[in-house]
């Protein structure tokens, strides 16, 4: 699985939002401001972060988006597969026609490579990304100064 640039974009703009949270609903303008990001495009990817339960939004005057929850319990893996379908690093093989071999390296490499990936994505939260946001020695740089690849 390639994170694309909605899965990352997604993960921004919501370490972004969790970080500039004040009790109000954030505009999305604030956001797509500060992270350099499409208003349009940034719409779009918190459309299917809402529908999937990551967000809330509040529409008129003051409104804006907020977390569903805490972010401690908002994960990566439920991040991304909201914003890019079920994780799986290769569906290969899996047509009815695998061989001897290729049920091995699929048990063997492929399954161990989803297990470990999934496992990964799921003990990290939102909350540890905003930690690290936080701590820019810890991260290495702030999301901030991230530009876009």
């Amino acid at each position: 699985m390639k994170i694309s640039t909605k899965g990352r974009y997604g993960l921004r703009a919501l370490v972004d939002l969790a970080v500039n949270v004040s009790g109000q609903p954030v505009p999305l303008t604030a956001i797509a401001a500060r992270q350099r990001m499409s208003v349009n495009y940034l719409e779009q990817v918190f459309g299917q972060l809402r529908r999937g339960g990551i967000l809330q939004s509040t529409k008129g005057a003051g409104g804006g988006y907020s977390l569903s929850r805490d972010p401690s319990c908002i994960t990566v893996r439920e991040i991304l597969e909201v914003l890019e379908g079920p994780f799986c690093i290769t569906n290969a093989d899996r047509d009815g026609r695998e061989d001897k071999i290729s049920r091995a390296v699929r048990a063997l490499l492929w399954e161990e490579i989803d297990r470990r990936t999934a496992c990964l994505l799921e003990e990290k939260t939102l909350n540890d990304l905003i930690k690290k946001e936080a701590d820019p020695d810890k991260a290495g740089k702030q999301v901030h100064a991230e530009t876009d690849a």
